[in-house]
């Protein structure tokens, strides 16, 4: 294959098209900047409107992961019974998958150990999956009882 040459006047027409693009693509971020300024939240306090932000994101972040603890129960067990078992979970329990999390988002080794820590779990589970299989029944067992006739901490999210 022989190397194709772009005619002088094709090539000069590009490299306005491209330069004009270039000049776009800085305006537009001068007028993101400047609208970034003067953005303003409920408060005329910053400080306030970041804690509102801060509230809001933790308080949806958590009823999605309600959601998806009871997506993921409910393939199983009922809604009553999935609801005892979140409730059965001990604070300790809690806390342990806190720190898990917050290690792995704190950065990449981090996020590498917990991945690999959690595949090397999977796997070794799925080689004993049958003992595994009653061990996970016996665990969830005991969280449903334990939650049985406490307080209503976890929401009805369909129940």
């Amino acid at each position: 294959m022989g190397v194709t040459t772009v005619p002088r006047k094709v090539g000069k027409g590009i490299g306005n098209g491209v330069s004009k693009a270039g000049t776009a693509v800085k305006n537009t971020a001068a007028k993101a900047r400047d609208k970034a300024v003067t953005l303003r939240g409920p408060s005329p306090n910053t400080a306030t409107n970041l804690a509102i932000a801060d509230i809001a994101l933790r308080g949806g972040t958590a009823i999605a992961r309600r959601a998806v603890e009871h997506a993921l129960l409910g393939k199983r067990y009922t809604p009553a019974k999935a609801k005892d078992i979140l409730r059965g979970r001990s604070f300790a329990q809690s806390m342990l998958h806190t720190a898990i999390a917050r290690v792995a988002m704190g950065s990449a080794p981090g996020a590498a150990l917990v991945m690999g820590g959690l595949a090397a779990k999977t796997l070794y589970e799925r080689s004993k999956a049958r003992k595994q299989r009653a061990r996970g029944e016996a665990e969830i067992q005991d969280m449903a009882e334990e939650g049985e006739g406490e307080s209503d901490l976890v929401p009805d999210l369909g129940a």
